[in-house]
């Protein structure tokens, strides 16, 4: 009888191995798949608080924020690139140079649809805070109603030398 403290310990060492394990498996398995480091918060609070720590991964026109301490395998958070745009940089202040990876700048954009605007700050490092203007930048020319490439070409002109152009 003097063993059932034993057995129930043994479980929640087993149950803590077992969400360790996950949350570091996906962690790797997110860094395979080219994430990024990145912490973002979305109560902006002039004290510093409220930041989420987790990786970025860009998915086509998608930016999927994953919580690293989160069990879920589904992004916490999904920023489209077409309702995203950069604003002002700084520094990480008072606890933020904590809480943040050394070297990180901290980036405010505004995020969301027209009708439903709202502010976030992004900390990253530089190389990754340039490869997110990149991103940004780099929307491919589409028929802004359908999303489809456009061709001014002739449809069956397999020329190579034909041109590809944003529609609208």
């Amino acid at each position: 009888m003097g063993h059932g403290w034993q057995i129930s310990a043994l479980a929640l060492l087993i149950v803590a191995v077992l969400m360790i394990a996950s949350v570091a498996g996906r962690r790797y398995l997110l860094a395979r798949q080219g994430a990024i480091d990145l912490c973002w918060r979305d109560q902006l609070t002039p004290d510093g608080r409220g930041w989420y720590l987790g990786l970025a991964k860009f998915d086509g026109p998608d930016l999927h924020l994953y919580r690293s301490f989160s069990l879920l395998p589904l992004p916490n958070r999904t920023l489209h690139r077409t309702e995203m745009t950069l604003g002002t940089r700084r520094w990480p202040i008072g606890t933020e140079t904590d809480l943040l990876p050394q070297g990180a700048m901290i980036t405010r954009c505004t995020v969301g649809p027209a009708d439903r605007k709202t502010q976030l700050e992004l900390g990253m490092s530089a190389e990754a805070g340039t490869g997110l203007r990149s991103w940004l930048e780099s929307v491919p020319p589409s028929n802004r109603s359908t999303g489809r490439l456009k061709h001014t070409g002739p449809i069956s002109d397999p020329d190579p030398k034909s041109t590809w152009r944003r529609s609208g």
